[in-house]
């Protein structure tokens, strides 16, 4: 009996301990919806959850480390769903549409977190930036080994898939922070938008890579193009 009592209590303290990491991690978000991280102090955000200072840094070292958390929370689930989302697809067409398809339903789930990681990619908390910067940069080189297995791209340098990958994802994370201020009506059209400014960049490959043949002394970017496969489908 004393053990069941004594891990009933161990179990007891955990959900307290982790509802209360929750009640920081919300009301830092509800402050967020206004201010920038860094305007906001550790007073207001334990006078926001009713939580006291002592209590808070029994979950936190201190505020940078409750805004590395958030960025946790906001990308720990997005990169599962965009791995799945680039998963068993065959054209340009069916990465963009799935893409752009679940980072709307993201944001629009967790629009409060989206729109931290959209504000403080350039806030004025370096270490944040450097976290969210890293983030990112994972989901490129990702991105990157994935365009490989695209006929027209596999005959690219390794550096050229990352500045492209690097390209879609800026495309994207730019949108995002739109996305969060959006009313639900206009998200149709913010994503058909998306949709067709990643759809131009991919149209513009095979142009821009024609052009280093250009500048040795090629007349036309265009039968290079084609011999390497990179002319734009007739479909």
């Amino acid at each position: 009996m004393g053990r069941r009592h004594d891990h009933s209590d161990i179990e007891s303290r955990m959900e307290r301990k982790e509802r209360t990491r929750h009640a920081l991690l919300s009301s830092t978000l509800r402050l967020l919806s206004k201010h920038s991280f860094e305007s906001i102090s550790l007073r207001e955000v334990t006078r926001e959850s009713g939580i006291t200072p002592t209590a808070f840094y029994r979950h936190f070292e201190g505020m940078e480390d409750l805004g590395l958390a958030l960025v946790d929370e906001a990308f720990g689930s997005l990169h599962d769903m965009v791995r799945a989302a680039r998963s068993d697809t065959s054209t340009y067409d069916d990465v963009i549409r799935r893409s752009v398809q679940i980072v709307v339903t993201h944001v629009r789930e967790h629009r409060d977190h989206m729109r931290f990681i959209a504000r403080e990619r350039y806030g004025g908390v370096r270490r944040l930036r450097r976290v969210i910067r890293t983030e990112l940069d994972l989901f490129a080189n990702e991105l990157a080994v994935d365009l490989s297995r695209f006929p027209e791209l596999a005959g690219w340098t390794r550096s050229d898939r990352q500045m492209f990958a690097d390209l879609l994802v800026e495309i994207v994370v730019s949108a995002v922070g739109r996305l969060t201020e959006a009313h639900p009506e206009e998200e149709g059209e913010l994503a058909r938008r998306i949709e067709k400014q990643l759809r131009l960049v991919v149209i513009g490959v095979p142009g821009w890579r024609s052009q280093p043949e250009k500048r040795s002394g090629q007349a036309s970017g265009a039968p290079m193009a084609q011999e390497r496969g990179l002319e734009p489908s007739a479909k």
